[in-house]
C-alpha cells in the first residue's frame, strides 16, 4: 500500500507542478496584458490633457466659457460637449462675420459709385447684351482684379473677425495653419 501512496503522491505533486506552471504562465502574461493596457491608458490620459488645453485656448481666444472646472475630472463626453459648443458658436460667429463683411464691402461699393443698395445685393449684374459665357468671362476677369484690392479690403476687418493667435503647444509643425 505505501507504494501506490506513494504513486498517488507522485501523480500529485506532478499535477500540482503541471497546474502551477500553467498558472505562471498566465500570470505573466495577464501581467504583460495589464503593462500594455497601462500604457494605453497613460497615452489617453495624457491625449486627454492635451485636447482639454487646446480647447480651453481655444475657447479663451474667441473669448468663450473655458471647460467647466466643476467637470474637469469627467472624460470624454465633457471634451465632446466642449466641442461641440465651440463648433457651433464659432459657426455662428463666422456667419456674422460674413454678414458684416458683406455689408461693409456694399457700403464701400456705393459710397463711391452711383449704385443702388438693392442693386448690388443682387450679385454680379449680367449685361443683357452679352451671352452666358462671356457673361461669366466677365465675372472672372473681375473677380482676378479684385483678388489683391479684395485682399487689401479683407484685411481691414480682420481685427474684427479673427480672435488673436495663441500658441499653446498645440502646433505640430504649423500644419492647419494658413500661410500669408
Amino acid at each position: 500500500m505505501s507504494g501506490f501512496l506513494s504513486e498517488v503522491r507522485f501523480v500529485v505533486s506532478n499535477f500540482s507542478v503541471l497546474v502551477l506552471v500553467g498558472l505562471k504562465d498566465e500570470l505573466l502574461a495577464a501581467q504583460v496584458e495589464a503593462r500594455s493596457a497601462k500604457a494605453q491608458l497613460e497615452g489617453e490620459i495624457a491625449l486627454n490633457s492635451r485636447l482639454r488645453m487646446v480647447i480651453n485656448d481655444l475657447s479663451a481666444s474667441w473669448k468663450l466659457e473655458p471647460v467647466d472646472k466643476s467637470r474637469e475630472e469627467a472624460r470624454g463626453d465633457a471634451l465632446v460637449d466642449q466641442l461641440c459648443y465651440l463648433g457651433a458658436t464659432l459657426r455662428d460667429r463666422v456667419r456674422d462675420a460674413l454678414h458684416t463683411g458683406v455689408k461693409r464691402a456694399m457700403a464701400v461699393v456705393c459710397s463711391g459709385f452711383s449704385y443702388e443698395m438693392e442693386v448690388v445685393s443682387h450679385g454680379f449684374v449680367t449685361d443683357i447684351s452679352k451671352t452666358d459665357t462671356e457673361n461669366e468671362e466677365r465675372l472672372h476677369a473681375l473677380i482676378d482684379d479684385a483678388e489683391a484690392p479684395g485682399e487689401r479690403f479683407a484685411r481691414l476687418f480682420e481685427p474684427e473677425v479673427l480672435p488673436p493667435e495663441t500658441s499653446s503647444g498645440a502646433d505640430d509643425g504649423g500644419e492647419g495653419r494658413d500661410v500669408d
